[in-house]
């Protein structure tokens, strides 16, 4: 199979190699050329210099892998690909898009015969190694085009990668497993930080959290990188108190809302992630106001 991979950052750039050392011809384009020369020479990936290039380089039907950031840059992307590709080729977008973007593209590309694939990608900088979790929505025709590099991204071929559903199914399910990740992540936090509070018992923070990766009900893979942070620095001081947010957690907390279905958990560790960024405090301020106000408690300064 050869295939076009298009945007090789830190993910795109892993899955490159992947794919060519599981057999997969992959023509790489990136806006930056550096990796693309490196990938070229190191994984004999085949370059190109343009996106139109590496569809001149692909044989029909086409498979065109978008991995870019969501929003315009795979909106644009996807309007110049409807110029260059033809009945039966195929558009896979793998980055974290929006499902109603996705269901959107799906229905514009096939007006013109073209197949839409969105794969929700999960694994990190460590699907290099392990492979990718690839959660695939999209018609069976299209699917099917795209199984061989679907089979060498996974894990294994009988496992890890899935077709879930019709086009969208596949970004709205990565969706919502972001959002249980964004829960999970704010319990573990918590946990640990109210045993780092316990000092009279003086905890190994790190001794409980490798303790908790063997046989225990919350054991899990957060775990271990967890566990692996905290054997270095148990008080994580050259990290600043500050967690972005990617745009999936809150669309995740805007399905629930549109669906009338309680996700408190996974609202309130989105909220965290706000309370987290907030540089201004305003809010906090208020609230010292009133405290002082109806109580006559102290307010601290600015300058305290």
């Amino acid at each position: 199979m050869r295939m076009a991979l298009i945007g090789l950052g830190k993910m795109g750039g892993n899955m490159a190699r992947r794919l060519c050392r599981g057999g997969i011809e992959v023509v790489g384009y990136n806006r930056s050329p550096e990796i693309v020369n490196t990938l070229a020479k190191e994984e004999s990936m085949i370059p190109a210099g343009s996106l139109r290039e590496a569809t001149e380089k692909l044989i029909a039907p086409r498979v065109v892998w978008l991995m870019l950031p969501c929003g315009d840059p795979t909106e644009t992307a996807i309007e110049d690909l409807l110029k260059m590709l033809e009945q039966g080729d195929v558009v896979v977008d793998g980055g974290n898009s929006n499902y109603h973007d996705s269901q959107r593209r799906g229905t514009l590309l096939a007006q013109q015969g073209i197949g839409y694939v969105d794969s929700g990608t999960s694994g990190g900088i460590w699907g290099l190694d392990n492979g990718y979790c690839l959660m695939v929505g999209g018609e069976k025709a299209a699917v099917a085009e795209v199984e061989p590099a679907l089979k060498v991204l996974a894990p294994a071929e009988d496992r890890g990668w899935a077709h879930v559903g019709p086009v969208g199914a596949g970004h709205f399910t990565k969706m919502i497993h972001n959002g249980i990740e964004y829960g999970m992540m704010q319990a573990m936090a918590e946990g640990f930080a109210l045993m780092k509070g316990k000092e009279e018992f003086n905890l190994d923070l790190a001794q409980i959290s490798e303790l908790w990766r063997h046989s225990s009900v919350v054991r899990s893979w957060l775990l271990d990188l967890t566990a692996d942070a905290l054997k270095v620095d148990q008080n994580l001081t050259e990290i600043a108190p500050f967690v972005p947010d990617s745009g999936e957690g809150r669309w995740t907390v805007v399905e629930s809302i549109d669906q009338g279905t309680a996700a408190p958990v996974l609202s309130l560790a989105m909220m965290m992630r706000f309370t987290s960024q907030d540089q201004e405090g305003y809010d906090f301020k208020l609230l010292s106001m009133m405290r002082n106000a109806f109580g006559g408690h102290a307010v601290k300064k600015a300058s305290e």
